[in-house]
């Protein structure tokens, strides 16, 4: 039996697996963001239709897991906003009004380490792009952590965003897929989330110490760190690619396999 999609409608109960099984998928810190405390529980109250899960039955195993969430988008550069955490507002803000979505946002891709290098993150953004088309949305939105970036945290976004290999392929890995897959690379954005917290948290998040203010480079960060000791602070903007999937004139995706 070939793994399926499973809506958090579906299964709610998978999702209890997700912190065990996922750990370590994403740096620690990037678990702290600075978005509303009750954002992720109205995310699968009121969305979840949008929340999805690539389960294997017959091992039991939850191999990967989408979120995203509909927003209305003029379909312009400047109409995505300042980054992530301003689209999301959006997104709630929109559904408040009562507006009708055109568009769909990906909030995260993520595959399980014990299953990651099988080809799920292709077929988890295929699903992402079949989502919107069957809810009748116009585009996918997908504000992408460009995944060698942390090598580079010193280079602006914008310009990372558009670095490319002797091929002429997109230079990072995640930014190649994407755009395999017929996405186009619309904007990037170096304030897309902020992540703040105390000296004593954020050495804690990362494993290092920060004795001096000042901007510091930090493991997995994507940017650079802010740090106020006199305030007890410390600031990050985690920077974002923005690609999008125009759905208007594409042909439904065919279904793709979870594995290479």
């Amino acid at each position: 039996m070939s793994p399926r999609f499973v809506l958090h409608s579906e299964r709610p109960e998978l999702w209890d697996r997700i912190d065990e099984e996922f750990a370590g998928v994403v740096p620690e810190y990037n678990l702290h963001g600075d978005i509303s405390p009750g954002f992720w529980k109205r995310l699968f109250e009121d969305f979840r239709e949008y929340q999805f899960v690539l389960y294997d039955e017959e091992r039991d195993a939850v191999l990967g897991a989408g979120r995203s969430l509909p927003r209305v988008w003029d379909g312009t550069p400047e109409g995505l906003g300042s980054g992530l955490d301003d689209s999301i507002d959006a997104a709630f803000s929109a559904r408040d009004q009562g507006l009708a979505p055109n568009a769909l946002v990906a909030l995260g891709v993520e595959v399980s380490p014990a299953h990651q290098g099988g080809g799920h993150s292709r077929a988890l953004l295929t699903q992402l792009t079949d989502l919107a088309r069957a809810h009748g949305f116009d585009d996918l939105i997908v504000p992408l952590r460009p995944i060698w970036k942390h090598r580079y945290p010193l280079a602006p976004i914008e310009e990372y965003a558009h670095w490319k290999r002797e091929d002429g392929e997109p230079f990072d890995p995640w930014i190649r897929t994407q755009v395999r897959l017929g996405g186009r690379i619309t904007t990037a954005m170096e304030r897309s989330s902020r992540i703040s917290g105390t000296i004593a948290e954020w050495e804690s998040w990362t494993g290092m110490a920060f004795p001096a203010d000042g901007d510091h480079i930090f493991p997995e960060g994507l940017s650079t760190l802010r740090v106020d000791r006199a305030a007890d602070r410390a600031v990050y903007w985690e920077p974002a690619v923005w690609v999008t999937f125009d759905l208007r004139s594409a042909e439904p995706s065919p279904p793709a396999p979870p594995r290479d």
